[in-house]
């Protein structure tokens, strides 16, 4: 072994030995240098001193925020325009702010993010520097301003205000004078750059070496950085739907702006928040906030999207060269898509659902960003307003009242304030704390002194004092900002958490307990290939007990699935789910009951039934993906075609003639490959000669790989048909199916 790291690791011994009473062996840092001579010892004790930025913990606070997605694809239905669209199209007659900030702040949250410019281009306040936006459109006669409403709104109701600003701008990019990409020579600009008739009340200026793109840019963070009050997130999106030019973004300068001016507010997408890895939902068992970098991130203009499982592990830290503190935005959207597009056919998650994805999200680590896009009214939509009131009605029923007010216990923990905290004497400490009367909970919250003490818990238990002894009832892996543990309820007055690993002695900040009133479960609706239909409650990351009996994937004796086929709400008169049933096509719909609860709708449209299905043709097929299995009714195999680029397709005989009006498409989603982004659905009199009958287009297939569907604008009759890939996201050339389905017309 090298002497210097053997020096180095006694010196390590040596501090550890007399370590102070705060448990602090260096200095904390949002930044930490892994240096040659470390060990893996010395990069552990390193992590567990970095700690996040006040912004930061700030913006953690915050816990569940809103994003707002609207400009022309709101008026398009498109999930991401094409830079060409009139202002015309963004015919708002009406906007209204402050019912968005009304329904926000019913769901507990505490900031929303407008994207006041989306890769369209279209700019939705009244900015200086181009009139592509509102200024152009028919909203207020060329007048109004949607940031400057829901600026006021948003002060109105103490919601914090953030803004989205695309960096890709597809207008620059396909307009002849546009900006993006011209080969601009980069010289001083002075930010930001006059316009007469427009004075800025704020006085500061910056002098950037930036090209023309660039300047655009700054010019137009100042605007919103200055006259809208105060901004909390800056969010940077990395898709990019076209470059041009090789144009380069200069985000030294970019930060160096929103620092000055904005000196509260975190960046999205750069060195403060990364993205999850997904726009589905989904979250990790264990999400670290200390991820190791090959480079200073606090110097790095570009940041990669880190979708790996896993991001912070001990194994993870020894490769890196620096250790930074930089948390996980969980976003998604409450409907399918990121715009509205439709109340009929555009599913909008159940308040069983975001409150799921709320106490995964918040509860393990990470920001709960959720999109709620106003409908072409500039209101949100009465199903979207009712499940965020119902799931910020659930939020405080359960976590508004601490069970274990009044217990004794370390009192740092106890005292609801998180810059106190009661530091474990070891590595595999413990903490008890004992309720004045037995109480029942099947919830428990963990939060550690992260600005001190960073995030140490690698691994901990829940036990309960039942019957005289102690019961596990609960174990998770990390816990840092907060842990939120769920379990089937449990009676008792004493609680003890078990350190089961942990990178140094933690400090634990505060402990609570709740109780949620468990609702019926979630349904699964599935028909196989010979049409039979299968209804089960979803399982989920733990198992709902109503009464000590695990009822995951099994039907319990105190649960009535009731469903119809008719398209309208299951109710207690509807029929009774008792074994499976057969359905050619149509639409099911269920519901669980379970005594005076009700659940929420789980639908599925099913298409026609594949059972006398054949695959004619595929133009290419890899082994163990053939082209059958995107007709086997069966999501979890896939078809997946060579790659000779685009125009992959499948040929399918349907067995008779019918009448169709679309067709729903379902992504493989084991890896990235052969998304179907473009293309063509044909259709054959005799399975020879085809005709092209509807192009269609899925957007963010890559992040979201969900099934999407697609309408026909008039209905097709016939018996052969194809689908066939134009362009492949991402520039795959690879095409893959999980499912086709094509709908009937009634």
């Amino acid at each position: 072994m090298n002497i210097k790291v053997i020096l180095y690791s006694l010196l390590l011994i040596a501090v550890v030995s007399c370590t102070k009473p705060d448990g602090l062996l260096m200095p904390s840092a949002s930044t930490i240098s892994i240096t040659d001579t470390d060990s893996n010892d010395s990069i552990i004790i390193k992590a567990a001193h970095v700690v996040p930025t006040p912004n930061q913990y700030e913006a953690l606070k915050n816990e569940f925020i809103a994003f707002i997605h609207f400009g022309p694809n709101t008026f398009t239905r498109m999930e991401w325009g094409s830079g060409m669209e009139d202002p015309a199209i963004f015919n708002l007659q009406n906007l209204d702010t402050d019912q968005w900030c009304e329904a926000m702040k019913s769901a507990g949250m505490k900031m929303v993010i407008l994207t006041v410019k989306h890769h369209d281009g279209f700019c939705l306040w009244q900015t200086r520097y181009t009139q592509h936006g509102v200024m152009s459109s028919p909203f207020k006669d060329g007048q109004g301003d949607v940031l400057r409403e829901l600026s006021e709104s948003c002060q109105k109701y103490g919601l914090k205000l953030g803004v989205y600003l695309s960096p890709a701008d597809l207008y620059q990019i396909e307009n002849p004078k546009g900006l993006y990409g011209n080969l601009s020579k980069q010289t001083e600009r002075i930010i930001p750059r006059p316009v007469e008739g427009r004075p800025f009340e704020n006085k500061t200026t910056f002098k950037f070496t930036v090209d023309d793109y660039n300047e655009y840019f700054l010019n137009q963070l100042f605007e919103l950085l200055t006259e809208y009050g105060p901004i909390h997130e800056v969010w940077f999106d990395g898709a990019h739907p076209k470059r041009k030019g090789g144009q380069k973004y200069n985000y030294e300068a970019w930060k160096e702006l929103i620092q000055t001016l904005a000196p509260q507010a975190v960046i999205f997408g750069k060195q403060d928040i990364r993205w999850c890895g997904n726009e589905s939902g989904k979250t990790r068992d264990t999400e670290w906030n200390i991820i190791p970098y090959p480079e200073d991130p606090n110097k790095m203009g570009s940041f990669p999207d880190l979708t790996r499982p896993s991001l912070g592990t001990r194994k993870e830290l020894y490769e890196g060269k620096y250790l930074h503190y930089q948390m996980a935005e969980t976003n998604t959207s409450i409907r399918e898509g990121w715009f509205y597009r439709d109340e009929v056919d555009q599913k909008v998650r159940s308040a069983d659902d975001v409150f799921d994805i709320y106490e995964r999200s918040v509860g393990g680590n990470s920001i709960f960003l959720l999109n709620i896009p106003p409908n072409r009214e500039g209101r949100f939509s009465p199903e979207d307003v009712k499940v965020l009131e119902e799931v910020g009605q659930r939020i405080e029923d359960t976590y508004a009242k601490d069970l274990l007010d009044g217990a004794s216990g370390p009192g740092n923990v106890l005292d609801s304030d998180l810059a106190t905290y009661e530091l474990l004497s070891d590595n595999k400490g413990t903490l008890e704390v004992t309720a004045p009367q037995p109480v029942t909970i099947n919830r428990f919250v963990i939060q550690e002194a992260i600005t001190s003490h960073s995030e140490r818990i690698e691994a901990h238990a829940l036990d309960a004092w039942i019957n005289d002894d102690w019961q596990e009832i609960a174990t998770a892996t990390n816990a840092g900002y907060k842990r939120i543990l769920r379990f089937p309820e449990v009676t008792t007055d004493k609680f003890r958490i078990r350190v089961l690993e942990s990178r140094l002695p933690p400090a634990i900040a505060k402990v609570s307990a709740h109780y949620y009133k468990t609702r019926p479960p979630q349904l699964s609706i599935e028909r196989n290939i010979d049409g039979m239909v299968d209804i089960q409650p979803k399982r989920h990351t733990f198992r709902w007990k109503p009464h000590g009996e695990d009822i995951a994937g099994n039907i319990n004796s105190d649960i009535e699935i009731r469903y119809t086929l008719d398209g309208t709400a299951p109710s207690k008169e509807s029929k009774l789910y008792e074994e499976a049933f057969f359905v050619a096509s149509g639409e099911v719909k269920a519901r669980a009951f379970v005594k005076d609860q009700e659940g929420s709708i789980a639908s599925n449209l099913l298409g026609v039934l594949k059972k006398e299905w054949k695959l004619l043709a595929a133009d290419s097929e890899q082994s163990d993906h053939q082209g059958v299995k995107a007709i086997d009714a069966n999501v979890d195999t896939y078809w997946l075609s060579g790659e000779k680029g685009n125009g992959h397709y499948l040929t399918i005989d349907m067995g008779s003639d019918y009448t169709l009006k679309g067709f729903a498409y379902t992504p493989q989603n084991n890896n990235s490959q052969g998304m179907i982004e473009k293309g063509d659905i044909k259709i054959s009199r005799n399975g020879k000669l085809w005709n092209v009958v509807e192009e269609f287009e899925f957007g963010n297939l890559i992040n979201d790989p969900t099934p999407r569907r697609h309408y026909f604008e008039q209905p097709v009759k016939t018996r052969y048909i194809r689908i066939e890939s134009k362009v492949i996201a991402g520039g795959g050339r690879t095409a893959a199916i999980a499912e086709i389905d094509f709908f009937e017309e009634e």
